[in-house]
């Protein structure tokens, strides 16, 4: 087998049409991010992107940087199919969930590679094709609007809201989206933006507009108050900040504090977030495939994971769409929904990275 020979950290910068807002302040005026490289012995590459959150993670382009550093020598010389090797030097590596995410996704490819196999010949679909959900950020209404009829155009049929700031604001963007799309389905995404006392307030309000489900709606700290909310049954829950790791599923599980998970593979690679899903499909619940806000690369990956048993909300494949321009030629969605032979023809386009390439 052979054995990991390089990593590489290559920056990109990729504008946004309009910026993602979400949260109490947080705002992404353009993906700039980092691709990751795993070279093997015989010149076999795997790569990842790596989304670089300082708000979400607290990871920043110099972090990963001195992160990557730091792992170069104790990965360097392991080999690529000795995944309990590689895992037990990433899990001693705390924190740093972008990097090591994107890490153990590169170290898929180029092991499945090494193989002479593609990564989605090795993870195999479990159904034909998935549904796909767009990220509508905070803005005012017509901007919001206009994103939507934008996403609405290029298939997407499901749209997740970002909420919190302004309840009757929140109701105004709601209704507008649903009368301009009244075939279309909503959720809502709070970014832990709630406090327990306002919760139930949002919550009715949101269930009386026709939304399926809201993510994390109250401070992660707030585990009590998350089960409460969760026993008074008004939105399923989605858990996102709340799970992101294994470790953190394991408690909310225990606690049973949500409906349904969300899986990011941005943060939790592949090897971990088949973990995950695996834990919440024993427990009885349903997963999700979440977006870190990435390009079509990320999508793609994440979109892999998508098609695996267990995952049966709406996925958030289709942030590309914001991004003005790609280096990956991710396919269009038809009605709502992504299908696994489109998925597989996607490719890396080497000189449209370079375009981006900082």
């Amino acid at each position: 087998m052979a054995r990991i020979k390089d990593l590489r950290l290559i920056p990109f910068r990729i504008p946004l049409k309009a910026p993602l807002r979400w949260g109490k302040a947080s705002e992404l005026p353009a993906l700039e991010h980092a691709l990751l490289e795993v070279e093997l012995e015989g010149g076999v590459l795997g790569r990842a992107e790596v989304a670089i959150r300082p708000t979400i993670y607290g990871e920043t382009l110099g972090s990963v940087r001195a992160g990557l550093a730091y792992l170069r020598p104790r990965l360097l010389g392991l080999e690529a199919d000795d995944q309990e090797a590689i895992r037990a030097v990433l899990e001693a590596f705390p924190c740093n969930l972008g990097l090591k995410g994107a890490l153990d996704t590169a170290l898929w490819e180029a092991w499945a590679r090494s193989e002479g196999e593609e990564l989605h010949q090795v993870l195999k679909p479990a159904k034909h094709r998935v549904r796909v959900a767009y990220i509508l950020g905070l803005g005012e209404e017509e901007e919001v609007l206009a994103d939507a009829r934008m996403a609405y155009a290029q298939g997407v049929r499901v749209f997740k809201v970002k909420v919190g700031r302004d309840l009757e604001a929140d109701t105004r963007r709601i209704a507008r989206l649903k009368e301009a799309f009244p075939e279309a389905e909503l959720y809502a995404d709070a970014n832990e933006a709630l406090s327990p006392k306002e919760a139930e307030r949002f919550l009715l309000a949101w269930k009386d507009l026709g939304l399926l489900y809201v993510e994390e709606p109250l401070p992660i700290e707030e585990v009590e108050a998350r089960r409460r909310l969760r026993t008074q049954g008004i939105l399923p829950l989605i858990a996102d900040d709340s799970a992101m790791t294994p470790k953190d599923l394991r408690r909310e599980l225990l606690l049973d504090t949500f409906d349904l998970l969300n899986l990011k593979p941005a943060r939790t690679g592949i090897t971990w977030s088949l973990e995950m899903l695996a834990l919440a499909r024993d427990k009885g619940k349903k997963a999700m495939v979440g977006s870190q806000a990435q390009s079509a690369l990320g999508a793609y990956h994440a979109a892999l994971l998508a098609f695996q048993q267990g995952v049966a909300g709406p996925n958030e494949l289709a942030f590309h769409l914001k991004a003005e321009g790609s280096f990956l030629d991710f396919p269009p969605f038809r009605e709502g929904w992504l299908y696994w032979d489109d998925l597989v023809r996607a490719r890396f386009d080497e000189a449209a990275f370079r375009r981006y390439a900082q």
